[in-house]
């Protein structure tokens, strides 16, 4: 079978996008895993697939379902980056004409607003409750005290489609992501593993981040982990709510005025390239 796809990145962080309306494609764990493969496939750090929804029930219903595959093959209910790639890819195609464009995700329905400039997209009313991210604790808590590696580090838990813990570093570039990540991703707390954010305040408007991705380890950039850890520092009051966050790929930015509030964020969507590949030889 052969199949087209589209490769897209956003800062740094790159993706293998299919239209699933107008070809048959339902990968199974496998099969994501050798797309994804950079040596053997065509490389990503997520595929993203376009499908249309199980039912248009009303106009207020999502017109596409968008789904998320991370490099380990495993799916996923949120990528930040993703999404605005995703609202890029679904104009350019043409399957939609509209600027602010509605999906279906495995975590409920958001809202993605493609200017021209830049793609912004409403992540999620960030999730503080451990039984739902899920996180193991007796209560809820801004911090919360995990040891890792033989030592005790501060943390805020959190999901935002997906789990994330955001830990507070001095310096970003000497942050022993290679060693943490893994067992951060790993820990017990968290049942489903976690994305682990190591962030850096530069001042109240602009943080410095590095985010191991759970499946798929350090990324160049990571939206979802870019809005936890903002999310993180204003809900502990070293950011206002309107912050930049710079990661290894470039800049995002990232909204949020406070419990109970969606996040917003905002950014470049490029296209790489269009390629066709031919399943049976993976």
């Amino acid at each position: 079978m052969r199949l087209e796809f589209t490769k897209m990145q956003s800062v740094g962080n790159d993706f293998i996008v299919i239209d699933g309306i107008n070809q048959l494609f339902e990968p199974s764990a496998d099969l994501a895993r050798k797309l994804a493969d950079r040596h053997t496939g065509i490389g990503c750090d997520q595929i993203l697939l376009a499908q249309l929804p199980a039912k248009k029930a009303c106009k207020d219903s999502p017109e596409f379902k968008f789904r998320i595959f991370n490099a380990d093959g495993g799916e996923v209910a949120q990528c930040g980056n993703g999404a605005r790639c995703f609202a890029r890819f679904l104009r350019d195609k043409k399957l939609t004409r509209k600027n602010s464009i509605s999906v279906e995700t495995a975590n409920g329905q958001m809202t993605l607003l493609d200017s021209g400039d830049e793609v912004k997209v409403e992540i999620a009313v960030p999730e503080f409750t451990p039984e739902k991210i899920p996180f193991q604790a007796n209560a809820q808590q801004d911090k919360y005290a995990i040891s890792v590696g033989g030592a005790s580090i501060q943390i805020a838990a959190l999901a935002v489609g997906n789990p994330h813990a955001v830990q507070r570093v001095a310096n970003v570039d000497s942050a022993e992501i290679e060693t943490l990540g893994p067992l951060i991703e790993q820990h017990p707390r968290f049942p489903e593993r976690v994305n682990a954010g190591f962030m850096q305040v530069v001042n109240k408007q602009h943080i410095k981040l590095r985010v191991h991705e759970r499946g798929v380890g350090e990324t160049l950039a990571c939206g979802s982990g870019a809005t936890a850890a903002a999310v993180t520092g204003i809900l502990w009051g070293l950011l206002d709510e309107h912050v930049i966050v710079s990661l290894p790929g470039g800049k995002v930015s990232v909204s949020w005025a406070g419990l109970g509030q969606p996040a917003f964020l905002s950014g470049p969507a490029e296209t790489v390239f269009e390629g066709q590949i031919d399943l049976d030889t993976l």
